[in-house]
């Protein structure tokens, strides 16, 4: 399914008044955060062999059971898992997702967006709106990656997680929509753990990588691109792509890079990029690329995120062309792709 454009779940009746439709989109805060609840307890885990009473549910997770049955009843009705008969509950093909051991499991993403040092955050909008700065930063009284990477390793192995499982939906969709095989070398700049790298690599046997990161989220790539059996094509350097980029390489990767930072920053870090680059290389910018009219798209919601955590943006292709030319490169094409993210293929000017 082609997920280019998601809008927001469609539980409005139009025979609903106005005020009731308002109403039901805020109280969606309540349904954000039940999923959360479902997600960190294991619900969807507990569901697999099929559907379970409200007091199992209770006694496999420690939680009382008329709570927990509430909570299920009001996921329920929004078409989060199904009360198959009087307080017993299913998965279904959306919760199925929910599973820990699913191939495109949501779990991981969902407990990053509703746990309460990141779900305070988005209290924080407000400021975020009149300053045009981060809520994480005055919430938290730092910066969001030096909380995850520094402060609060636990919230940083959380995000971690959530970013590949995020992944299992986008990867797919990325190898589907561009070809690699031709490329020499790719390099995946700030590339995390090496979920990205380590996929592409396995599907092109004849291609080497580099993996470029700072040192403490390396650490925790041995163990990924071995899984993928790729360790021994793969050099791993660690560095900060804010000060420089020494990789050369064919292609370069920036996934879920760009859109955490504002023009003057994003600038650095492609110029320093420029600055490694051989001839003739590219460069493919991964993330969602938003509609410029009113029609709906999952990345105009993802772009609050960006605003309230780490400053950046999402944005359209004719933004994505003006930084890419004030950094010293031009727009070649933008390739679409069954996911939410579009590939943005740069060159050199």
């Amino acid at each position: 399914m082609n997920t280019q454009s998601i809008a927001v779940p469609a539980l409005l009746s139009p025979d609903v008044p106005p005020a009731a439709q308002l109403i039901q989109l805020v109280s969606g805060a309540f349904i954000s955060q039940a999923i959360y609840v479902a997600a960190k307890l294991g619900i969807a885990d507990l569901l697999a062999d099929g559907p379970k009473s409200a007091e199992f549910l209770a006694v496999a997770t420690v939680s009382d059971e008329r709570a927990i049955y509430r909570v299920m009843r009001a996921l329920a009705s929004v078409g989060a898992f199904v009360e198959t008969e009087p307080k017993t509950f299913a998965n279904t093909p959306m919760t199925e997702t929910l599973r820990s051991d699913h191939p495109e499991s949501t779990r991981e993403i969902t407990i990053w967006l509703g746990e309460p040092e990141h779900w305070k955050v988005y209290g924080g909008l407000t400021y975020s709106v009149k300053t045009g700065k981060p809520a994480w930063d005055e919430v938290h009284g730092e910066p969001i990656f030096q909380s995850l990477f520094h402060t609060t390793k636990e919230l940083g192995d959380i995000f971690n997680r959530a970013m590949t499982s995020f992944s299992h939906q986008t990867i797919p969709a990325i190898l589907e929509a561009y070809d690699f095989s031709e490329a020499g070398t790719v390099a995946d700049i700030a590339g995390g753990y090496g979920h990205l790298l380590g996929a592409i690599l396995k599907a092109n046997p004849g291609v080497n990588g580099i993996l470029f990161d700072i040192e403490e989220v390396i650490a925790g790539a041995p163990e990924m691109l071995s899984s993928y059996a790729v360790a021994d094509r793969t050099e791993v350097i660690a560095g900060d792509f804010n000060e420089s980029i020494p990789v050369s390489a064919d292609v370069y990767l920036l996934k879920h890079i760009i859109h955490d930072w504002y023009d003057d920053t994003n600038e650095r870090i492609l110029g320093n990029i420029r600055d490694s680059m051989p001839e003739g290389a590219k460069v493919l910018i991964i993330d969602a690329v938003i509609s410029e009219d009113n029609s709906p798209h999952f990345g105009k919601i993802i772009d609050l995120e960006m605003l309230v955590s780490p400053g950046g943006m999402e944005r359209t292709e004719s933004e994505f062309a003006e930084l890419l030319t004030n950094s010293g490169f031009a727009l070649n094409r933008v390739i679409p792709t069954k996911s939410p993210v579009s590939i943005i293929e740069a060159v050199k000017r």
